[in-house]
C-alpha cells in the first residue's frame, strides 16, 4: 500500500527474508472492554507503532451524481478536526512526526497511522478527532476539491488511466464498479460540506471495521486505545447493499483515438472472487500466464521473443461483488494489433493445454519463497492483517498460506485454466493510434 516516509529508517525489517519467518509471526486477537477487535503483531524492536483500519463499503456507495465523495472525504479528514483548524492540525502531525492518512477504494474506506511510541497518546487523540470531529471548513474543502480536479485533468491526458477507466465502464456498465473512484470534474464540483458530513455520519461505524496493528504496544495498551480511538463511532452505519455482478461486454475491442506514438492496452474478463474455492489454483495459473514478471508466458511471447511491447502483465482482480482477470500492455502503435493477437493466442493456449509440470513447480516455489518479501515493514504487515480480516482468511492465515499454494496440483491448474480463461470473451481497450486493431 502507501509508503510512510518519516519512519523508513526506523521501522526496519521485522522479518529477515526467510520463507519460514512468516509463520513465526504471532497474530494476537485483541478485544477492548467495549468489544472492539483488532489483530496485533507485537514488536518492540523499534519504538514505532503502525495501524491500519478499514470500513466496509467504499466508492461503490457514492450516490449517482456525487461520484468521488468517498475519495474527497479521504482527503479532508486530516484537514482540521475538533478545535484544530487545518494548518494547526497538520502542524501538530508534523511536529510529532505522526503520519495520518485516509484513502478510498471501490469496496473499502480506510486509514493509516504511524507514530513513534513516545507520541502514541497524541497520535491516537488526533486520529480520534479526525474520525469523530472532522471540521470540513470552507478553505480546505475548496483546496482539496481543486487538487482533485487538477489531478482529474492530468488523468484525462494519461492514456493508461483513460484505458483503465473505459475498461471498468465497459465491463460494469450498470454497476457502481463502472464508475471512477475519484469521480469526474462535474461530480466533484457539486460535492458540498453537507455531503461530506453525511458520509461520515452514515458510513464510519464499528460494524465491519477491521483493524491491524504492528509494533511497540502491548495487548493491554492496545485494548484501552481501541475504546479511546474508535469507541465514539456508532455501532452501525446506514444499511446498504451492492449487488453481486459479472463482467459484461465480453469480447469487445474498443479504440480511443489519441495522437501519441504509443498505445496503451488494457484487457479483462470474468474472474474469481477471493472466497472462491478455486482461488489459489487461479492465483498460481495467473502467475504462470502473466503475473510472474520476466518468467510469465505473456512476457516471454510478447516482449522477449517478439519485442512487441515494453511491458505486459495479467492479474487476478477480486472485489467484494465481482471478480476479474485484468491486464495491460504498452507498445508502439504499429505493434498494437499484433500484441493483442499474441495475448489472445496465449490465453487460448493456456486454456487448452494448461501449464507444464515444470512451470507449476517453478510457480509454487516462487510464490511460497517470495511471500516473506511482503512483510518488509510494520506498515505492510498491518495492511496484511486488515486484508486478512476483510477477506475472512482466519487469524492463522500466515501459517497456512504457503500450504494452500503448495496444495495446488497440476490437475487443479489445468482444470481452472479450461473453466476460467475465455480467449473469445477477453475484452480490450486501446488508447492511442493503434494499427491493426478493429473495434467491434
Amino acid at each position: 500500500m502507501m509508503r510512510i516516509i518519516f519512519v523508513l529508517a526506523m521501522v526496519g525489517t521485522i522479518l529477515l527474508g526467510r520463507p519460514d519467518a512468516v509463520a513465526a509471526l504471532e497474530v494476537q486477537r485483541v478485544t477492548s472492554p467495549g468489544g472492539i477487535e483488532a489483530w496485533l503483531i507485537e514488536d518492540h524492536t523499534n519504538p514505532v507503532i503502525a495501524m491500519r483500519f478499514a470500513f466496509p463499503g467504499g466508492a461503490n456507495l457514492d450516490p449517482v451524481g456525487v461520484e468521488g465523495l468517498a475519495d474527497m472525504v479521504s482527503g479532508l479528514l486530516d484537514e482540521g478536526a475538533g478545535p484544530l483548524e487545518s494548518q494547526a492540525f497538520q502542524r501538530r502531525l508534523e511536529d510529532l512526526a505522526i503520519t495520518l492518512r485516509y484513502s478510498a477504494g471501490r469496496d473499502t474506506f480506510g486509514g493509516r497511522l504511524h507514530t513513534l511510541t513516545r507520541n502514541r497518546a497524541a497520535a491516537f487523540d488526533l486520529l480520534t478527532q479526525s474520525l469523530t470531529a472532522a471540521r470540513f471548513d470552507a478553505e480546505p474543502v475548496e483546496r482539496i476539491r481543486s487538487q482533485i480536479q487538477a489531478n482529474l485533468r492530468r488523468e484525462a491526458e494519461d492514456a493508461d488511466v483513460i484505458a483503465r477507466r473505459r475498461m471498468f465502464r465497459t465491463l460494469f456498465p450498470d454497476h457502481p464498479y463502472g464508475r471512477p473512484v475519484s469521480g469526474t470534474k462535474e461530480t466533484v464540483a457539486v460535492i458540498s460540506a453537507d455531503d461530506l458530513r453525511g458520509f461520515v455520519a452514515r458510513r464510519l461505524a464499528l460494524a465491519g471495521l477491521a483493524i491491524g496493528v504492528v509494533g511497540d504496544i502491548s495487548p493491554g495498551e492496545l485494548a484501552t486505545a481501541l475504546d479511546d480511538v474508535f469507541g465514539g463511532l456508532p455501532a452501525k452505519g446506514t444499511d446498504w447493499q451492492v449487488a453481486d455482478t459479472n463482467v459484461s461486454g465480453t469480447g469487445l475491442v474498443e479504440v480511443i483515438e489519441k495522437p501519441m506514438p504509443q498505445s496503451a492496452i488494457v484487457f479483462g474478463q470474468q474472474g474469481l472472487k477471493r472466497d472462491d474455492p478455486d482461488y489459489y489454483a487461479a492465483y498460481v495459473l495467473n502467475h504462470i500466464l502473466g503475473g510472474g514478471g520476466f518468467t510469465s508466458r505473456l512476457y516471454g511471447e510478447v516482449r522477449e521473443k517478439r519485442g512487441l511491447a515494453y511491458s505486459v502483465y495479467s492479474a487476478l482482480y477480486p472485489m467484494d461483488f465481482a471478480g476479474m482477470i485484468f491486464g495491460g500492455s504498452g507498445t508502439r502503435n504499429e505493434a498494437a494489433g499484433q500484441t493483442i493477437k499474441i495475448v489472445r493466442a496465449e490465453w487460448k493456449r493456456m486454456a487448452a493445454q494448461g501449464p507444464s509440470a515444470e512451470e507449476l513447480t517453478d510457480a509454487r516455489q516462487f510464490l511460497t519463497g517470495s511471500f516473506a518479501l511482503r512483510f518488509s515493514s510494520s506498515a505492510r504487515i498491518a495492511s496484511v492483517l486488515v486484508a486478512m480480516q476483510l477477506d475472512d482468511l482466519g487469524i492463522d492465515y500466515l501459517e497456512r498460506r504457503n500450504s494452500l499454494i503448495e496444495a495446488v496440483t497440476l490437475e487443479d491448474v489445468r482444470r481452472v485454466a479450461r473453466d476460467l480463461l475465455d480467449p473469445d470473451g477477453l475484452s480490450f481497450v486501446v488508447v492511442g493510434q493503434p494499427e491493426g486493431v478493429k473495434p467491434n
